[in-house]
């Protein structure tokens, strides 16, 4: 599961990747600094739950910072797209490859107007950043039919003369880009399309290839530079149907976790505020920039980079998370750890899906779970809540 930043080149994603990750990656003014994918961790939290019972976690994937746990998630950050990237233009191939191996996109978008289309900067307000949405989905769109359109006579022949499921020939074909049979049978529904799949005109071909994207990759809208965008581009991209759109600017968040890392601020990320530490240590132009950076987080509530990761994992995604232990009394592990992993779970997982994302074996041997909260014993089909502390109980 990753979560994949998008856009065209220059509008700041590089940025956002470092400010996410606190990872190097090159951050410059110019088309195509990202050639190689960069990969990175990042957090999103969830309260923890020794708070609620008054202990002493001791993390060992996830770190508990003042009651609060960051469980690790993975982001790539893959080259600056341009546009006909799936006829093969700019870095578009490799774009595209890289991009198939997240589970769901943040798209990138200069909000203040101040990239063109081809990723060149230029005056804030002269590029209209709302182009950019639909530029990225008829991208991929495109790339989707380009790779079904290959085969599709084949295919198509199979569903007519074999009797196959489409569904399932689909879901062969595209297998490379982490879609799951469901996702193409819920787009095939979306799409409605009737008749012989063989006579399908151009147009049906790309409504399909809309709904496996927008099924398959969703994506969130991260208007990126909000505190120099005109506020009407932020206004007509929240109006925008089909996307959530969050302001961020990716320079304040990483240049307060950098500050953070100084021991010059302390700032808790996705905070709204800060407080400055070492005055002295800063100059004058120092001072105000950070007094600035304060107006923005007041004014938006925080710098969006770490909403964007949250609402990807917890609501695009729908995922949750689940504590195991091996003593239900005591919240421990084998080296009585307390609460020492926090693992992301899809909500409707069960017990036994658990034991087998903690290892293989726990899920092949599984008896039985317990629920440490209630000491109830609960089955293989018993499905997990967020914050549920579980015990797998397996075949020695």
């Amino acid at each position: 599961m990753e979560i994949g930043l998008v856009g065209k080149p220059n509008v700041g994603k590089s940025t956002f990747f470092s400010a996410a990750t606190m990872a190097n990656a090159e951050i410059a003014n110019y088309p195509f600094t990202t050639i190689e994918a960069n990969k990175g961790v990042g957090y999103v939290r969830s309260p923890c739950p020794c708070t609620e019972f008054e202990k002493q976690c001791n993390p060992n994937n996830a770190d508990c910072i003042n009651g609060t746990r960051h469980v690790p998630v993975e982001i790539i950050d893959v080259a600056g797209l341009v546009k006909d990237a799936h006829q093969g233009k700019g870095l578009g191939n490799k774009f595209l490859d890289d991009l198939s191996r997240a589970s769901v996109l943040i798209h990138i978008i200069d909000a203040s107007g101040s990239t063109d289309a081809e990723g060149q900067p230029c005056e804030i307000g002269s590029h209209d950043p709302v182009e950019d949405v639909q530029f990225l989905e008829d991208e991929i769109s495109f790339w989707i039919k380009d790779i079904l359109e290959r085969d599709w006579r084949r295919l198509s022949r199979q569903v007519k003369a074999e009797g196959k499921k489409l569904s399932v020939l689909l879901h062969d074909k595209l297998t490379g880009l982490g879609l799951s049979e469901s996702d193409i049978h819920s787009a095939l529904r979306e799409a409605a399309l009737e008749g012989d799949p063989y006579k399908w005109d151009d147009e049906q071909m790309l409504t399909l290839c809309r709904c496996i994207r927008r099924i398959g990759k969703p994506i969130i809208i991260a208007a990126n530079k909000c505190d120099k965008a005109p506020k009407e581009n932020i206004e007509r991209l929240k109006a925008l149907e089909g996307f959530k759109v969050i302001p961020t600017t990716a320079d304040y968040e990483l240049a307060l976790r950098k500050a953070s890392k100084a021991g010059l601020v302390e700032y808790e990320i996705g905070s709204g505020k800060f407080e400055i530490l070492k005055k002295d240590a800063l100059n004058q132009q120092q001072l105000k920039a950070l007094e600035h950076i304060q107006e923005i987080l007041d004014e938006y509530g925080s710098t969006g980079v770490q909403l964007c990761l949250e609402e990807a994992i917890y609501n695009i995604l729908d995922q949750i998370v689940v504590y195991p232990v091996e003593d239900e009394t005591h919240f421990t592990d084998k080296q009585e750890r307390v609460l020492p992993d926090a693992y992301l779970m899809k909500r409707g997982s069960t017990a036994h899906d658990l034991a087998f994302k903690v290892h293989t074996d726990l899920g092949e041997n599984f008896i039985r779970a317990i629920d440490a909260r209630t000491h109830r014993v609960i089955g293989h089909d018993h499905e997990l809540k967020d914050k549920d502390i579980i015990k797998i109980v397996a075949k020695a």
